[in-house]
């Protein structure tokens, strides 16, 4: 009995010991560098933008019903993933926080970039040499961060427009192609109807719903040019198409070339959208089994 009173106490005092070390013992070093966040902005709120740089036309962006639109130097659509690139400047994090004493030393004297979003400014300096990270002055302090966020920023200005002809909220539901050189005489119409399935007028033709679901799937649902710039109108006549939308607005799509690339103009929106000639071929040629004498 006494030998396992003298165990028990034993492991009573090796337990103790254990229980004094682990409260007593140096507290683990974080490793890896302290990151400082930029701001604690919201980007999911931003809803203004504006983009300057020295000896260039400033770019404005706002966010309208939703949907980022570009108000200078261009009134069009903008690309909604740019805008985000654009806005993720916010979370973006810095190894360094300095105070923003002595710019000369960070370029940030005469910025290379000033980025407004809503009513915050940010000004884009020199590079680091070694590390390519940025400087960045933003409420009195200097930060260090990835170089991408300006680049993303200052990109040219068409390049962040959409490049889709149609925003996703507009709902295409038919097709007037009798403005075409190819469906003239045909005066090829192609609806889709609210059960689904497509109309193809004359009745002559024999269309396979399955073929003209992969055509529209393919080409106008997910339909996106390689460039858009704004369009200059001219009194020249062209061949065009209608494009019909559920929400009954029709929209004319102005053919100005199909070789060697496409060029569509959307009227209404005097943009010009440019695809490749396959592309081209494929979205003004619907499969409606049959072809005109």
């Amino acid at each position: 009995m006494k030998s396992r009173w003298l165990l028990n106490l034993v492991l009573l005092l090796a337990v103790g010991a254990i229980a004094i070390f682990l409260y007593l013992r140096p507290k683990p070093v974080e490793k890896g560098p302290k990151a400082y966040t930029l701001s604690t902005l919201d980007a999911g709120r931003i809803s203004r933008i504006t983009v300057e740089v020295p000896a260039k036309r400033p770019v404005r962006l706002e966010k309208q019903q939703g949907r980022w639109r570009m108000v200078e130097p261009y009134q069009a659509r903008a690309d909604e993933t740019s805008m985000e690139r654009i806005v993720a400047l916010l979370n973006a994090t810095s190894p360094i926080k300095l105070p923003a004493e002595d710019l000369a030393r960070f370029g940030l004297d005469s910025p290379a970039l000033k980025l407004r979003l809503d009513d915050e400014e940010f000004s884009f300096g020199m590079y680091q040499p070694v590390s390519g990270e940025q400087f960045v002055a933003y409420k009195g302090s200097v930060y260090a961060i990835a170089p991408h966020f300006s680049e993303e920023a200052t990109a040219q200005p068409l390049e962040l427009l959409d490049k889709r002809p149609f925003d996703p909220d507009e709902q295409i539901v038919g097709f007037d192609f009798s403005g075409l050189e190819q469906w003239e005489k045909l005066r090829l119409q192609v609806e889709r109807q609210p059960d689904g399935k497509w109309k193809v007028t004359p009745e002559k033709a024999k269309p396979d719903q399955n073929a003209l679901n992969e055509w529209f799937d393919a080409g106008w649902r997910t339909l996106r040019a390689t460039a858009v710039a704004p369009f200059v109108p001219d009194r020249a006549p062209h061949p065009y198409l209608i494009v019909k939308l559920k929400s009954g607005k029709t929209v004319r799509l102005i053919k100005m070339q199909e070789s060697p690339e496409l060029l569509l103009v959307r009227e209404d929106q005097q943009m010009q959208y440019r695809f490749p000639q396959d592309t081209g071929f494929e979205i003004l040629n619907p499969p409606v089994g049959f072809r005109q004498d």
